[in-house]
């Protein structure tokens, strides 16, 4: 700051007038303005957000959707419930390598994995339709938008906005549409005339389509390893999928409301015309046309699959960045079907742990902003009041999402595992990496390592994430002091680019290894102890057909990880009982 600048300043407040922040702003600013003008620069100019064509809700009936970035499973779910709320939506494939190279050639230098995989799909898929299917770029440009989330902070996932837009542009498609929702924006974030409702029916229909592709998966991962046929698993399972798939298309509004509050609302709220939103979530809480649907395919899949559990699998679980422990192609190296191939069983992570994660940071963020900027008796009442509001409304928030994952796990044969309390997974990462940081997974990563790593709930922990993904980065710093208080904590990172499959592989192999002999020693020490032996153990799932059906409530031993030791004390406990 010149001399000029501080005189200025201090005559100011010589002459008692006391400058606002805005004000010594504005000056601060005149001054580096000057000063750059006396060496010859140019004043810098400040970003704008390049304006685009929002999408009307007159352009509803013409429009078609496209979204895509998740597992086959979720994706097509999800495509399934929002299509039976009126839109016209269509998935983007699962981006595969020459993804990642488009996305590099028409995107900046520099960004993550995760960008250019999903930036490259998307330009393919246009082009695709362009010059495969004839559609011109105009109509393209008219008739076709992209629906994305959006974010904030320190990971570059804030950035990939700028990057479709880029990419498009480069690419021959400057015009076309990114939607974007903010994460932590809530229901209504957009006006009346916007063409995507974000509205309690789209966040249910959401709700219902996630929890059930999050269960799916989970419990397709936990039987195929231990399927006897091979193949059966994902057979039956697409068996599944589609049927739950014409289940969410089919679903009407009478579906929508249990009989019980249709006949209740009917008399109450028939004066109101439209069903409140209240009236929706205690219809969803308590109708049991999903939990219905689930159960004849929980019945398909118990009949239709064998499986043999007498055969030891080390348990991975799998954390890391949100898209690259999802996603099921080469942006992961296909790392869920290596490990299966390789002998473990895949323990993978719901999405809505990640819906749960967010919820509790909002909570946490606002008790430790309670009590500031309040001024007297009054303006602390209304803080009191305004974080009791907020905590009801996230506490409901939570229990609706909770207590429907845990009916359809149920609805499942709740055989999979529940969400683990954030509250805890807050306590567990706080000492090595603080709540407070945001970004990607934020203490998420260190907490789950420790809670199945080091507490004995899993053979070993791989975290998936992009290369050079500064969150991510951070968290494998603090894993450092984590593995030397837990020093048998096996932990691998894994960073993924669009090249490395060899060397992702070889270092999961090497991990692999030492939770192989994890889960023998366990198996052996099961077998011992239950003193049948396991040929005598297999005679006995060979006469009772109950023990070779996937969907079978095998109780977790303490200390126990893998699914083979804890059947052994599960069969074992049955065969005393019998003798």
């Amino acid at each position: 700051m010149s001399p000029t600048h501080e005189a200025g300043t201090s005559r100011d407040y010589k002459a008692g007038g006391r400058l606002s922040g805005f004000q010594i702003a504005q000056r601060v600013a005149i001054e580096e303005r000057r000063l750059l003008r006396e060496a010859g620069l140019d004043a810098p100019e400040s970003f704008t957000r390049p304006a685009e064509r929002p999408f009307t809700r007159a352009e509803r009936d013409r429009m078609t959707l496209l979204f895509g970035g998740l597992t086959k499973r979720h994706d097509r779910l999800i495509r399934a419930a929002t299509r039976n709320l009126g839109y016209c939506v269509e998935v983007i494939p699962t981006p595969v390598k020459g993804d990642f190279q488009t996305g590099k050639e028409y995107g900046n230098n520099g960004q993550c994995n995760p960008t250019y995989f999903t930036t490259g799909a998307l330009v393919n898929y246009l082009r695709r339709l362009r010059d495969e299917e004839g559609i011109p770029t105009r109509e393209i440009l008219d008739h076709y938008c992209f629906v994305t989330a959006g974010a904030c902070g320190p990971c570059r996932f804030g950035m990939y906005e700028a990057e479709y837009r880029l990419a498009l542009r480069n690419s021959g498609f400057d015009g076309f549409r990114v939607l974007l929702f903010q994460q932590k924006g809530g229901l209504l974030q957009s006006d009346d005339d916007f063409g995507l409702a974000l509205n309690i029916d789209f966040a249910l229909a959401l709700l219902n389509a996630l929890v059930m592709a999050d269960i799916l998966n989970a419990l397709a991962c936990q039987i195929r390893p231990y399927e006897v046929v091979s193949g059966q698993t994902d057979a039956v399972f697409e068996q599944v999928l589609v049927k739950l798939e014409k289940h969410l298309m089919g679903r009407s509004e009478e579906d929508r409301r249990p009989p019980w509050w249709a006949r209740m609302s009917g008399r109450l709220l028939s004066p109101l015309g439209q069903a409140c939103d209240v009236e929706k979530i205690v219809a969803q809480l308590g109708n049991r046309f999903h939990t219905d649907a689930l159960a004849e395919c929980r019945e398909i899949i118990d009949r239709e699959i064998e499986v043999d559990y007498t055969r030891p699998k080390p348990l991975c679980k799998i954390t890391g960045e949100v898209w690259a422990q999802t996603t099921e192609g080469d942006g992961n190296y296909h790392m869920f079907r290596f490990l299966e191939s390789q002998g473990a069983e895949v323990l993978v992570e719901p999405i809505t742990t990640w819906v749960n994660y967010m919820i509790a940071q909002e909570v946490a963020k606002r008790r430790d902003r309670k009590g500031l900027n309040t001024a007297g008796f009054v303006g602390r009442m209304k803080a009191e009041l305004a974080f009791l509001r907020d905590r009801v409304r996230f506490g409901l928030a939570t229990r609706l999402l909770n207590r429907e994952y845990d009916r359809m796990r149920e609805a499942l044969g709740g055989t999979t595992r529940a969400q683990v309390c954030q509250m805890m997974l807050q306590r567990l990462g706080h000492p090595y990496y603080n709540r407070k940081t945001g970004g990607g997974e934020g203490h998420l990563e260190v907490a789950k390592s420790i809670y199945h790593g080091a507490m004995g709930r899993a053979h070993m922990v791989m975290s998936l994430k992009p290369f050079g993904c500064m969150p991510s980065s951070q968290s494998d710093g603090a894993q450092a002091a984590v593995m030397a208080r837990y020093p048998d904590l096996n932990f691998i990172p894994i960073e993924t680019s669009g090249e490395g499959d060899v060397n992702a592989h070889s270092r999961a192999q090497m991990a692999l290894g030492e939770a192989k002999a994890k889960c023998r020693d366990e198996f052996s020490r099961a077998v011992t102890e239950t003193g049948h032996g396991i040929d005598g153990i297999r005679a006995h799932c060979a006469k009772h057909p109950a023990l070779r059906r996937p969907l079978q409530r095998i109780p977790k031993q303490p200390g126990i990880a893998g699914t083979a030791a804890n059947f052994v004390y599960y069969v074992a406990k049955k065969m005393g009982r019998q003798a």
